[in-house]
């Protein structure tokens, strides 16, 4: 599916719920991203928007003005939001319509399918175009069940996990891989979300799109099969959820089906509450407790790395020493100075794993 691409990110670029559109602005292998539609941030740079680093992704509030400005072919409209159930924002069909008569392919990785309303497929067929819907489950049939092979494994592998949802584990992971690679390690990640499939990741699954009793087996297939074919010397595995969310209690089956032996933990110190819970008043446990649970199921927090939306730059830097002091291990803020810091830990750790320390 390779080829050019716009994002269509009606009103949400500048939300939690843009997760998808600022992977793909950060970085794919898969698509050229020319721009991205969302009239409250049309005029930005949607790096500046992002993470306030320019990438030459202009925003434009239609997409009859990025035609207008970008004369380019277009090959594809990406829906570049990962909204709370999956659903489509009805402030998106607008964009989504306009960009199926222009005869754009549209992408989407929701849990609602465009492919289920019978006027949008009427409308693809009649402008001549596809819409791909990359969250449907697979047939059992294709899926893979557990069985044991990734014992066979002998590459260290590092689960990216968090103490909540929404924290941005897919980018440190692709961080940790690119700056890992950097400093000479052959460093691979497994994707287990729509965004890492849409950003190229070569090896991994859609977890949440996966049935239940094949996920163990899916995430030991991608691991192994990342293992066989390039034998890297370290493996990177994108959480998904929050280890002691219970709406997405997720962390176990990576450290225990994928056989994660080390984590590197993903925290907001901005947030009190479970995100999207906090009329309930679930309250996020504080981090010694995520780490005793990743230590009770055998593995070994290396790193800690820190969300910092909501907090000023002052009081993110207090909080990195903190954590350091409390916790005794390396904590860093992946977006605001990059993962360079923690190469000498995951070198070491791979020195390590070799020597015969599994953890």
């Amino acid at each position: 599916m390779d080829g050019t691409a716009i994002i269509l990110a009606n009103g949400y670029l500048n939300s939690d719920y843009a997760k998808t559109s600022h992977g793909l602005i950060r970085g794919t292998d898969r698509y050229e991203i020319l721009a991205v539609i969302d009239p409250q941030t049309a005029g930005m740079d949607a790096g500046i928007v992002t993470d306030n680093i320019k990438r030459d992704i202009p925003v434009f509030d239609t997409i009859a003005a990025m035609k207008a400005t970008i004369k380019r072919q277009v090959d594809y409209g990406i829906v570049g939001v990962a909204t709370k159930g999956g659903i489509i924002p009805e402030a998106l069909m607008n964009d989504i319509v306009e960009a199926i008569k222009e005869g754009y392919t549209i992408i989407n990785g929701l849990h609602q399918y465009l492919g289920d309303r019978p006027e949008l497929v009427q409308l693809a067929q009649t402008y001549g175009t596809r819409l791909v819907d990359i969250r449907k489950p697979k047939p059992a049939a294709e899926l893979k069940f557990w069985s044991g092979k990734i014992y066979s494994v002998d590459t260290p592998i590092v689960a990216v996990l968090g103490t909540d949802c929404s924290l941005g584990k897919r980018t440190t992971a692709r961080f940790l891989r690119d700056s890992t690679r950097k400093a000479g390690l052959s460093s691979e990640m497994i994707f287990t979300g729509q965004t890492g499939w849409l950003q190229g990741g070569r090896y991994g699954f859609i977890f949440d799109a996966t049935l239940n009793d094949f996920v163990s087996g899916e995430l030991e297939h991608a691991i192994v099969t990342c293992h066989e074919e390039v034998n890297p010397d370290i493996i990177f595995v994108e959480g998904q959820a929050a280890l002691l969310n219970p709406s997405g209690p997720c962390g176990s089956e990576f450290i225990i089906s994928g056989n994660c032996r080390g984590v590197v933990l993903q925290h907001s110190p901005a947030r009190e509450f479970y995100s999207g819970w906090e009329d309930l008043k679930l309250r996020i446990p504080p981090i010694e407790q995520n780490i005793k649970l990743v230590e009770s199921l055998g593995a070994k927090v290396l790193a800690l790395t820190l969300n910092t939306k909501d907090i000023s730059p002052e009081n993110a830097r207090n909080y990195q020493k903190e954590y350091e002091k409390k916790l005794q291990i390396p904590v860093i803020l992946p977006v605001e100075e990059g993962t360079d810091a923690l190469n000498h830990v995951f070198k070491d750790y791979v020195k390590n794993f070799r020597n015969g320390d599994n953890l």
